[in-house]
């Protein structure tokens, strides 16, 4: 007797069967399977993720995992990157002396975690060294700042938006979301001034949200240093854009909101508690860097010793920081530590002038990154004077791997069609 095997499947049966096989094999061909693919996907998770610390640390962890293998590999090419590694380095090595000399080095210690924050720069050489990581990166900052600016407007709806009640989105203090949404902002409006093509539209609702949220967030050291950057965007388009500024500056003024135009006014009033807050901490913090200018009184002291140096009249007697990037880092760690850091910006800022200028200012392909971190670069440093945003990871990452944009990208000499046109247009 003849055994039949089973029935043969029919044959549209047979074909979803094929099919499903064929979608999950194009599924699993889209998987990172390299270390590199893996560290890439890790190391944006980080920055995507900065509205979540935990999950931006847990990130940031497995991208310097998969990193391992390439810093071995990678040699003597490490010198590509030494005008960003070693002003870097230089900052880490005096951060790790002023805890040894601290007051209290078992207090300070904690401060040792900044380092850990500082790999998202060096990650970013081994991790996002191809143009195409670099936009999609920059793309992704800017619709982060779009949701978390949806997130905070929304806040609206229940009882935000006073001073007291200040919208911030799902971050921990609305200064943080004021700083994570200036730096999408920036990189947006780069984006634009450069190519502000058909294909580009969705960019400019963007804009219009993170600017809102920035606005109704009522956080003046936000608005001050943009202003400057805008600034900057306009003189790099050309000196006929600079003279819009005045008329549109009185055009925002006269149709902001009540609110808005007593913040902005109550800028310059020294009468003002916060204003005069912020000037006894500088006196402080001056008294601070004179008694101890080298390495500083240690990470984490100058909450401890504040009261110390504090007017009588200071309206706190123990705030948790100086609210000025370059008086907490020359405090804590003195100046040198505050010398480095300014290295370490002035040389992403001149790497960055430098490649635009190189390949061909606004014609070059890549004109809105450098540009993006230029702006970022201005509008950090001068909030920077107004709150101690260095020391605010969720920004600081951000701006690391704004710092980082110049030398990830390939250095690729100008076109001779964006050269010509470069030519013609300074004649």
């Amino acid at each position: 007797m003849t055994v039949s095997g089973p029935p043969a499947p029919p044959q549209a049966a047979r074909g979803r069967a094929a099919g499903g096989s064929g979608s999950l094999a194009r599924l699993a061909s889209r998987l990172p399977r390299t270390a590199a693919e893996r560290g890439w996907w890790a190391y944006a998770g980080h920055l995507w993720n900065i509205w979540a610390l935990a999950i931006s640390n847990l990130c940031l962890a497995l991208a310097a995992l998969f990193a391992l293998r390439g810093a071995v590999a990678l040699g003597a090419g490490w010198r590509r990157y030494r005008e960003a590694l070693l002003p870097l380095g230089v900052y880490g090595v005096l951060v790790l002396a002023s805890i040894a000399g601290s007051y209290d080095p078992r207090h300070s210690l904690e401060g040792a975690r900044e380092l850990l924050g500082l790999l998202t720069l060096p990650l970013a050489f081994l991790l996002v060294r191809r143009e195409d990581r670099v936009h999609r990166l920059a793309n992704g900052v800017v619709v982060l700042g779009a949701l978390l600016a949806a997130s905070g407007l929304t806040q609206l709806l229940f009882g935000f938006g006073d001073l007291h009640h200040r919208i911030r989105g799902p971050l921990s203090h609305y200064m943080t979301f004021a700083g994570v949404l200036s730096v999408a902002l920036l990189i947006v409006l780069a984006q634009l001034a450069h190519r502000p093509a058909a294909g580009r539209l969705w960019r400019w609702p963007v804009l219009v949200l993170i600017a809102t949220a920035l606005v109704v967030s009522l956080t003046r050291s936000a608005w001050v240093a943009l202003l400057p950057a805008v600034l900057v965007l306009l003189a790099l388009r050309g000196r006929r854009a600079l003279l819009a500024v005045v008329p549109a500056a009185v055009v925002l003024l006269l149709a902001a909101p009540l609110p808005v135009v007593e913040r902005v006014l109550s800028i310059a009033d020294v009468r003002e508690l916060s204003n005069y807050d912020r000037l006894c901490m500088a006196e402080a913090g001056l008294l601070m860097v004179s008694e101890k200018p080298l390495f500083g009184l240690g990470p984490g002291m100058v909450r401890e010793r504040y009261p110390i140096y504090g007017h009588p009249t200071s309206p706190r007697h123990r705030p948790p920081h100086l609210h000025n990037s370059f008086l907490q880092i020359a405090a804590e760690k003195g100046l040198p530590a505050l010398a480095a850091y300014l290295w370490l910006m002035g040389a992403a800022g001149l790497a960055a002038a430098r490649r635009f200028r190189a390949e061909g200012g606004w014609h070059g392909d890549r004109a809105g990154l450098y540009v993006a971190t230029l702006l970022v670069l201005v509008a950090f440093n001068l909030a920077g004077l107004f709150e101690d945003n260095w020391a605010d990871t969720e920004v600081q990452r951000l701006v690391l791997f704004v710092i980082a944009i110049p030398w990830c990208l390939p250095a690729a000499p100008a076109s001779r069609d964006a050269a010509l046109a470069a030519t013609q247009e300074a004649a």
